[in-house]
């Protein structure tokens, strides 16, 4: 991209405003070498790489990347076999704990999907016995702690206890009689790290030692007495000691650093990396960006577009397109209207889009990959070339012919301005030509009626305007795709004052074709005006019918869900009619049933027990009538006659059991399945072959049905299943069932409950302890279906 559009366009002003997010100088470095890309696959992964740090900074903030430290040389020189210094060893184990810190942060689980950033930050690596290592022994960038070796710990203990002999014998000399009167103060101090005392020049030769120093006036001089000459010595030599062994561990940790190069020197280049997109993130949050859509059509479209530079309460979005249908757009409006911010702002998001950047823009515009922006923008001179204005800006556009091809944008700013305007037109007519036979997408300001008509009359070429307002003197900066502007002259004149008559005359003097196509441009701003105000109340309202819609529809839903609440209640209301009948006929099967065993040997029983059954019958009929409705599963695959014989291996759905044949299905499908030690009777329908000991299907499960029979007295189902049954209706089939099964004098029955959450079980296995006709009641073995199923023997 070259260099002259990127200043013009003040892209570099965008690069200042990401340099400032980024928190490292590495990320720094990289946010101010950032260019546009020329790769559509790397513009997208740019792109999309900054859509994932503004959704990580949204959700949890922006990855911990601070106090980051540029460690490569320090690695290259560890790597070498260099001995690293404190400082420089404190920024590694730095770093090593902003990895640790990046870790920690990406294994929250409330993070949202971002596949770029969760891949790169999975390489990083914390080295953690190295950072523990450095922390242990460096205290600050000059000093090491006692604890790093146990032998710079006995050194320094022998250091501090030689300090405090020599400070004891010194101490002594300055205050005894014999040596106070020679010194110039009765301290000690220190020169070239020797403890010395100052002694007076004319009692120099009283004092045994070695001179260090003098004052500036030459009075005094620092003499090492010659009793702590042997103890300062030793004290020296126990110091280059402790450099010696404080070189020594830097050296082994050093190394250590040096083993770990490549793991080191990769954590630089992801964090520094992954700094400089957090910046770009965070530049996002700032100017509220979106993503744009990159298209290989060549067509920009820009949706609620604002300048990034201009702040946002005072920059007024636009729609600005160009490509597609046509390639050339020319932007007409007053002076201060905007038409310069417009080609700067579709300039400069285009560049910042293939930065991979996210634009101050609606999320449905589209930027095209452009190989090229050209910008002849702004009023300039060449003084060291003495060219004019015009000039100046000819020579820039004869650079721009040259270059231009279908792959770039073309910013052309008051084009033919600065000479004549008749010959000025005609020149920009025959440029725009040039570029638009070319295929060059060009956005072109201009103030020429004639390269308006150009617009109109040229396929590929299309008008825009510079929104004005007459009344009020001031532009809209809001930008109008398809119209031409009016100049506004006259119009503004009027309005300041001038004298009807001059504007009269001015009238007289433009060609009449020209004041009929000004007049034209306003009847058609009039008729958008006009066209915009029925559009926005259009849209109110279809909004109010939709609302008012919406309204209605939530009444008719609630007034359904009323109606039916009152029939659920109308029915449960039916229901307890019905049990309370229920209840008044159990008294009296009570009463009944002292009778029972007396009439068990006449005939008559069965006439009673006929009657009984089917008042029975009415009431469940009855009960059932405003009874919830359920729905009953079946057999999806039941079993054919001609599919069955006598030792098949079955499963009997309606008990979850599996059976052997015993007999061949009558004409009604009915047959004798052994099932644990019962012989029971079942319907083909109830029935799944088992082949090779797996089932052949699974079929939903299926209620079970009580099968009643004729007989000499009665003949009852061994079992009934009350699945899926509340506790009431449960208990209530269950009572019918036990009176059944003691009319019909069977011994021992199967309540099939299922385990569920318990409740039918415990219910029935309470009502079954206090029943009159039950002996006993426990749950089933393994084979006969455990916990699932109750094993009841009645009472003779």
């Amino acid at each position: 991209m070259n260099s002259y559009a990127l200043k013009v366009l003040e892209y570099d002003k965008i690069i200042e405003m990401l340099v400032q997010e980024a928190m490292t100088q590495g990320g720094r470095e990289m946010a101010s070498e950032l260019l546009p890309y020329d790769s559509e696959h790397v513009i997208r992964e740019e792109r999309d790489f900054t859509g994932e740090a503004v959704s990580l900074i949204l959700h949890k903030g922006p990855l911990p990347t601070g106090g980051f430290c540029d460690i490569k040389r320090h690695l290259s020189l560890a790597n070498k076999g260099g001995s690293l210094t404190m400082k420089e060893l404190i920024e590694v184990g730095r770093d090593i704990s902003v990895a640790k810190d990046i870790i920690s942060f990406m294994k929250s689980d409330e993070l949202p999907e971002m596949p770029l950033i969760r891949g790169m930050t999975e390489l990083i690596v914390d080295i953690p016995y190295l950072r523990e290592e450095i922390d242990r022994c460096i205290i600050s960038e000059d000093e090491m702690a006692d604890s790093a070796s146990p032998k710079l710990k006995d050194i320094r203990r022998n250091i501090a206890r030689q300090n405090e002999a020599i400070r004891a014998k010194l101490a002594k000399m300055i205050t005894s009689s014999e040596t106070k009167s020679y010194l110039q103060d009765a301290i000690v101090t220190m020169r070239d790290g020797r403890y010395v005392i100052p002694v007076k020049q004319e009692h120099r030769q009283r004092v045994p030692g070695m001179v260090h120093d003098q004052s500036k006036g030459g009075q005094t001089v620092f003499v090492e007495p010659q009793a702590v000459v042997e103890l300062n010595n030793s004290l020296r030599e126990l110091e280059i000691e402790e450099q010696v062994e404080i070189a020594r561990i830097l050296a082994e940790l050093s190394s250590r650093t040096g083993e770990h190069y490549h793991e080191l020197l990769n954590n630089q280049s992801l964090i520094l990396r992954l700094d400089f997109i957090m910046a770009k993130g965070k530049l996002s949050r700032k100017m509220a960006g979106e993503a744009a859509e990159i298209n290989e059509d060549g067509i920009l479209n820009l949706v609620q577009a604002r300048h990034p530079l201009i702040p946002m309460d005072k920059a007024i979005p636009i729609n600005i397109a160009v490509g597609g249908e046509y390639t050339s757009l020319i932007v007409t409006g007053p002076n201060t209207g905007g038409k310069t911010v417009s080609l700067k702002t579709a300039g400069l998001l285009s560049l910042m889009a293939m930065s991979g950047l996210h634009i101050p823009a609606h999320e449905k515009s589209t930027v095209p990959i452009y190989r090229e922006i050209f910008a002849d923008i702004g009023d300039e001179q060449s003084i060291e070339q003495s060219l004019s204005t015009f000039s100046s800006h000819m020579k820039n556009i004869v650079g721009i012919i040259e270059k231009a091809d279908s792959e770039t944008l073309v910013l052309l700013d008051e084009l033919g301005a600065g000479t004549d305007p008749t010959e000025g037109a005609a020149l920009a007519i025959a440029i725009l030509d040039r570029l638009r036979r070319r295929g060059v997408s060009v956005l072109a300001t201009t103030h020429y009626n004639e390269l308006k008509k150009y617009a109109l009359s040229t396929d590929g070429v299309r008008n825009a305007s510079m929104e004005f307002d007459v009344d009020t003197l001031s532009p809209t900066y809001r930008l109008i795709m398809g119209i031409p502007g009016k100049s506004n002259a006259f119009e503004i004149s009027k309005k300041l004052g001038l004298d009807p008559d001059i504007i009269d005359r001015a009238g007289d003097l433009i060609e009449r074709g020209d004041m009929e196509f000004e007049d034209v441009i306003g009847s058609i701003a009039e008729d958008r005006k006009k066209a915009e105000f029925d559009r926005i109340e259009a849209e109110s309202l279809l909004a109010k019918a939709r609302a008012k819609d919406e309204f209605l529809s939530e009444k008719e839903s609630s007034l359904m869900r009323k109606q039916e609440e009152v029939l659920n209640k109308a029915r449960e209301e039916a229901r307890d009619i019905i049990r309370e009948a229920k209840e008044t006929s159990k008294k009296i099967q009570k009463e009944l049933q002292k009778e029972l065993k007396n009439l068990r040997k006449s005939g008559a029983l069965g006439d009673i027990e006929d009657r009984l059954n089917r008042n029975k019958g009415r009431l469940r009929e009855l009960e059932n009538k405003y009874a919830a409705r359920t729905v009953k599963q079946i057999n999806s695959d039941p079993v054919s006659a001609e599919d069955i014989k006598v030792g098949d291996r079955v499963k009997v759905l309606s008990l979850d059991q599996n059976g052997e044949v015993q007999t061949l299905p009558d004409d009604r499908g009915d047959l004798l399945v052994l099932v644990g030690s019962m012989k029971i009777n079942v319907n083909l329908e109830d029935l799944m072959l088992i082949n090779e000991g797996k089932d052949r299907k699974q079929p939903a499960k299926t209620k079970a049905k009580v099968s009643v029979k004729g007989s000499k007295s009665m003949t009852v189902s061994p079992s009934i299943n009350v699945q899926g049954e509340n506790l009431a209706d449960a208990l209530m089939d269950v009572e019918k069932y036990l009176d059944d099964v003691y009319l019909a004098g069977l011994e021992k029955v199967t309540i099939i409950h299922g385990r569920g959450e318990g409740i039918l079980k415990q219910g029935i296995r309470d009502m079954l302890r206090k029943h009159k006709f039950v002996a006993s009641a426990k749950a089933g073995v393994y084979n006969e279906g455990g916990e699932g199923v109750t094993i009841v023997t009645m009472k003779k």
